[in-house]
């Protein structure tokens, strides 16, 4: 497709920018919300489940839009500060209106620990499974319309709803075997047209409004009164957790508070998982077929979700993802998996769903990821960082941890010499990827550390050595005729996943050979000052077309940058990355260099945890700078 094309698809597509959704979340469903007031992608009953409303991958799969009634473009936007509440004003010439919305979290109600899911040390809140949403006219007068039409099991099916008992205020629809019950509660009088619940009505200056969309235990709320104290209450607990964290006084603050926010809205609450992304098939290419299922999680993100957490003060967060880890390592045992279900169960059979249009046109629409029967070797080095970052927290390493360290060192030593699909998943043919052996060499060599940690010599030893050789096998085979490393043994192809050989100190970081392959990486992989993962020519991914610039790599070079001593050139780079987040401060996986566009899921926690990595840096940087300026004995205290 040409650039004319893809500019004339744009301008008439239906489908709102990636980058202008809101993210709700309750730390067990998600929600997307378009500017236009409409929630166009939501699954139950939790965030890897099969769509309720679908309409983000087809405008026909359902949509609950709560706005005014002949407008569609909002005056503003906004999270409430230091919350995912998200409030959207309106100016409707006649009248203003603001719309607030949130997952409900309010205060711990179970009792008995077999009626739940929960794994993971229950805290004081917990998840009402309500989508709430409130309305106040503040200005003149402006008609309101509300319109709820789920469409079951990723758009297949709808039910009819049903007035309560409480006639035109409550309506309920129970999709046949699903066991989801849906109650729609609000203190407007609701009509019921097909499978779709509506209802208007003209509000003046000082009205206000609510509707609750509940699938729980819990009794939605009977008024506007008893609806905002749960706002209130849900606002409360997001700022109650963000001031638990450390964030530096620092003019990108807001990003990292965004971030931490963002990946707490991705986290399982039961099991403490992380999930990559709230959504599937958003398109790494304008209608093209890179599109893939992200609300899983995956192994290798441990180590940055560990690091992030650790760094902004979240340690409870970091221990529940350790746990959720751990708790999969040792069940596991040799036959680990790269990715698992949010729940840690382990089917991820990849399907595509046909009948969905996709977002944009982009087919194929895909539930599951076939990538988890893969073979990808960076798997144990990512669990033994994580376990090491783990230990150096504690400063000891209990039984547990260290057979489950020994386990994953000697799969890592009887594998790393073998091909696979590398950290990129890639569908072609295995090869021999540096970034795979690297991480081999990081499952040794902090095998060896956490040996010394339990005054194990003898392992201490082997696995060093072992170290060692897996060291000198990349070294040897790895770097083209300019001494820069490669994407792997049979190439001079380029990847960006080698930006990691400084971050996890494989050579020192004035090395030349790190170096160079830094700033080959920074020029040749850049389009418009962001980086790409590598050429899509030079690469056997399986798969045709292009795609867009890797945010992950973007900010990736930005730590890289600063760990070889490039602070201006890294400070430069993060601020021009940082431009390009969504009117919210959310990223999606890819930016497209042409437009600017967001492109891929969304948001995507291992960009938002590259983020935290890279501003991290430069703050850090910043600060040792200001400090030497003023003098050893100043008094610049940093809040980390």
């Amino acid at each position: 497709m040409t650039e004319a094309n893809l500019a004339e698809f744009d301008e008439f597509s239906p489908y709102p920018p990636i980058a202008d959704y809101g993210f709700l979340s309750d730390c067990e469903v998600t929600a997307l919300i378009a500017p236009s007031g409409s929630v166009e992608w939501m699954c139950l009953p939790r965030l890897d489940g099969p769509s309720v409303f679908g309409s983000l991958l087809d405008r026909d799969a359902g949509w609950f839009r709560f706005g005014p009634a002949d407008m569609s473009v909002p005056a503003d936007r906004r999270y409430l500060a230091g919350t995912m509440v998200l409030e959207t004003v309106w100016d409707c010439g006649e009248g203003w209106l603001v719309v607030r919305d949130c997952l409900v979290i309010g205060p711990w109600r179970h009792e008995h620990p077999e009626r739940g899911s929960h794994r993971r040390p229950p805290t004081d809140y917990d998840a009402e499974h309500t989508l709430l949403r409130t309305v106040k006219c503040t200005n003149g007068s402006v008609q309101l319309m509300m319109d709820c039409e789920p469409a079951f099991d990723y758009g297949r099916h709808r039910e009819q709803w049903n007035h309560t008992d409480r006639g035109f205020h409550q309506v309920m629809v129970e999709p046949a075997g699903m066991n989801l019950p849906l109650t729609l509660t609000s203190d407007i009088r609701i009509g019921i047209e097909g499978p779709s619940a509506q209802a208007r009505t003209l509000l003046r200056e000082g009205d206000t409004r609510f509707c609750a969309l509940s699938w729980g235990h819990t009794p939605p709320p009977e008024n506007f009164h008893e609806a905002h104290e749960r706002l209130l209450w849900t606002a409360h607990h997001w700022r109650h957790w963000l001031a638990r964290g450390c964030l530096p006084d620092h003019r990108w603050r807001g990003h990292l508070t965004r971030s931490a926010l963002t990946l707490k809205g991705l986290a399982y609450a039961p099991t403490g998982a992380i999930a990559a992304a709230a959504t599937t098939s958003l398109p790494e290419t304008p209608q093209g077929e890179r599109n893939w299922d992200y609300r899983y999680s995956w192994i290798r993100d441990a180590t940055f979700a560990l690091w992030g957490l650790f760094t902004l003060g979240y340690e409870w967060e970091a221990n529940d993802y350790f746990a959720f880890i751990t708790d999969i390592v040792e069940r596991d045992r040799e036959d680990l998996q790269i990715v698992y279900r949010i729940d840690g169960s382990k089917d991820l059979d990849e399907h595509e769903l046909d009948h969905l249009h996709g977002y944009q046109g982009a087919k194929p629409v895909r539930v599951g990821n076939g990538a988890y029967s893969q073979r990808q070797n960076d798997v144990w080095g990512a669990v033994l960082d994580s376990l090491y970052l783990h230990t150096k927290s504690r400063d000891w390493l209990d039984d547990r941890v260290w057979k489950m360290a020994r386990q994953q060192v000697e799969s890592a030593l009887a594998h790393w010499r073998e091909p696979d699909h590398g950290l990129w998943e890639v569908r072609g043919a295995p090869k021999h990827f540096t970034s795979s052996k690297l991480m081999c060499w990081v499952a040794a060599d902090r095998g060896a550390r956490l040996a010394r940690i339990r005054d194990d010599p003898d392992a201490a030893m082997a696995w060093q050595q072992a170290a060692d050789e897996i060291h000198a096998d990349i070294c040897a085979n790895a770097l083209d005729e300019r001494g820069v490393f490669c994407q792997h043994y049979e190439t001079t192809a380029l990847d960006a996943s080698l930006l990691l050989m400084p971050l996890v100190r494989f050579l020192p970081a004035d090395d030349k050979r790190v170096r160079d392959t830094v700033l080959a990486i920074a020029d040749e992989l850049s389009v418009d000052g962001l980086l790409r993962r590598y050429q899509v020519d030079e690469t056997d991914d399986g798969l045709g077309g292009t795609e867009g610039t890797f945010t992950i790599c973007s900010f990736w070079l930005v730590s890289a940058l600063a760990e070889i001593g490039e602070h201006q050139r890294a400070r430069d780079l993060c601020e021009k990355v940082l431009s390009y987040a969504s009117p919210l401060l959310l990223y999606g996986e890819q930016i497209d260099p042409r437009s600017g566009r967001h492109l891929g899921n969304f948001p995507q926690a291992f960009t938002h945890l590259a983020l935290i990595n890279a501003v991290m840096h430069v703050v850090r940087h910043e600060q040792q700078a200001a400090r030497g300026a003023l003098g050893s004995d100043a008094t610049i205290a940093p809040r980390q």
